[in-house]
């Protein structure tokens, strides 16, 4: 046990954790405005409690994501104090915006759509959850305009051994920034979708489930959100790759296995068993053509293998590093991240084909219901393989071609109080997913039968005026 190990280690530990709960509560928030606003303008007390129902369990997300984001910048100051001083003029300005505005906009509405329901008209509640729904978003776009920075470098000057910003709108025009944004976005709303589905299709395979109707509506939405979150992840993904062939072909090359330079046109291969040393192929399964297809949409092209980049990165930073990613990782996390995307995609059509009017085939079958309910996981495995590429892609760099991640470790940390940390964080973290668990399975269990019967048998009416003591204002 080395101290850039340990500190590497609970880097990944809390950022994986963390990134449970950011995606799960912006696509549940999108998905319960969405929700809210169709019993605005349906007026169907159904969806009503659809809103109230998976609000509870889109709150718990946001509460324990909060948490765990505390965490992440604690460990930050503690671990990384030669990153965080390379890179505070830079982390300072987005940081700022989003814990001063998109935090703070995210919170307050939050707070408004929490405790005003008999106190607002339905349509401006209604929109409370949309303008949380912005705000998280928002909050993302700042995060990951820091962490684009870190991938690809825009908009700085090196001044005394840091970077110091010289152009704001360079920074957030960076390309990776924007690439990034919108595969991590359509992520979030593909976990909206499939948990909401997922988490019915479960309710349903109960055959004595009293609320049925409320359920499959749930699921059929929850699809619905998860088809167009699946599309948007396939196209922002595909745009994300291109970019790296230009900006990061190493991270590209090792995504792909290719140790060497490969023919025109390329094969890719779809599995791949490598020696981590000397990052030659043990085993490998490849298709023709299929590589060139996907890089550059044509039937041609050769892409750099891992052999060159290492040389053109020597030859630009100096020979001193191994540029080589943790290869096996990196090619197995993209992968299962582009496998399971394109399942999420095709399970989305096929779901909604069969819970159509005319079939309703989903709700009878169980093999169905079981294979929906199972991807209520899938999600959270497809977005934890993703920034496992996006971050050891970039090794050995913590901001890429400026700043290493040896040099970017707390000078002043000891391997016991690292260890000792990583202990606490681990037992932190396994009991805040012991108690999100239980609580959603509570919530489940409880069902929508169990909510709050003034709110849904009584709920305001959107013509009524604005009263809490006016009995007449609730039909």
């Amino acid at each position: 046990m080395d101290i850039l190990s340990l500190a590497r280690f609970q880097f990944g530990m809390t950022t994986i954790f963390h990134f449970f709960f950011v995606p799960f509560s912006i696509g549940t928030g999108l998905v319960v405005a969405i929700m809210e606003t169709m019993w605005v303008r349906t007026k169907d007390k159904t969806y009503l409690r659809m809103t109230k129902f998976w609000g509870n369990i889109f709150l718990l997300s946001f509460a324990v994501g909060v948490v765990t984001g505390i965490i992440q910048e604690f460990q930050f100051g503690m671990n990384w104090s030669d990153y965080s001083r390379f890179m505070g003029d830079i982390f300072g300005a987005p940081l700022a915006i989003e814990a001063l505005l998109a935090f703070f906009m995210e919170s307050t509405f939050l707070g408004l759509w929490m405790f005003t329901w008999k106190m607002v008209k339905p349509w401006l509640h209604a929109t409370f959850m949309w303008l949380v729904t912005i705000a998280s978003m928002l909050s993302a776009f700042w995060i990951i305009t820091a962490n684009a920075f870190m991938q690809h470098p825009t908009g700085y000057a090196l001044k005394g051994g840091r970077a110091v910003m010289t152009s704001f709108p360079k920074l957030i025009a960076n390309t990776q920034a924007w690439y990034e944004f919108g595969h991590t976005i359509a992520g979030a709303v593909c976990m909206g979708g499939f948990l909401i589905a997922g988490m019915s299709a479960f309710k349903l395979l109960n055959k004595k489930l009293k609320e049925k109707n409320f359920f499959k509506r749930s699921l059929k939405l929850g699809l619905v959100v998860g088809l167009v979150g699946s599309i948007g992840v396939f196209v922002a993904g595909d745009l994300q790759m291109q970019a790296l062939i230009e900006d990061q072909p190493m991270k590209f090359a090792a995504t792909e296995g290719e140790k060497e330079d490969t023919a025109d046109p390329a094969p890719w291969k779809v599995v791949s068993f490598m020696d981590p040393k000397t990052h030659e192929d043990k085993f490998d399964i490849q298709i023709p053509y299929m590589l060139s297809l996907l890089s550059y949409h044509k039937p041609s092209g050769s892409i750099q293998g891992m052999d060159s980049a290492n040389k053109d990165l020597q030859a630009k930073y100096g020979d001193e590093n191994n540029y080589y990613p943790p290869v096996n990782t990196l090619f197995w996390s993209f992968h299962i991240m582009a496998i399971f995307g394109m399942a999420m995609l095709g399970i989305s059509v096929l779901g909604l084909f069969f819970a159509r009017k005319k079939s309703q085939l989903l709700f009878k079958q169980k093999w169905m219901l079981w294979i929906v309910g199972l991807f209520t996981f899938v999600p959270f495995i497809t977005n934890t393989c993703g920034w496992l590429v996006t971050e050891l892609g970039r090794y050995p760099w913590t901001v890429y071609g400026l700043f290493t991640i040896k040099d970017s470790v707390s000078p002043n940390v000891s391997v016991c109080s690292l260890l000792t940390s990583n202990i606490v964080y681990f037992c932190l973290f396994s009991f805040l997913a012991i108690v999100m668990v239980a609580l959603v399975v509570k919530e489940l269990k409880k069902g929508p039968e169990s909510d709050d019967g003034e709110m849904i048998n009584a709920p305001l009416s959107s013509e009524a005026e604005v009263d809490p003591f006016n009995k007449e204002a609730f039909e």
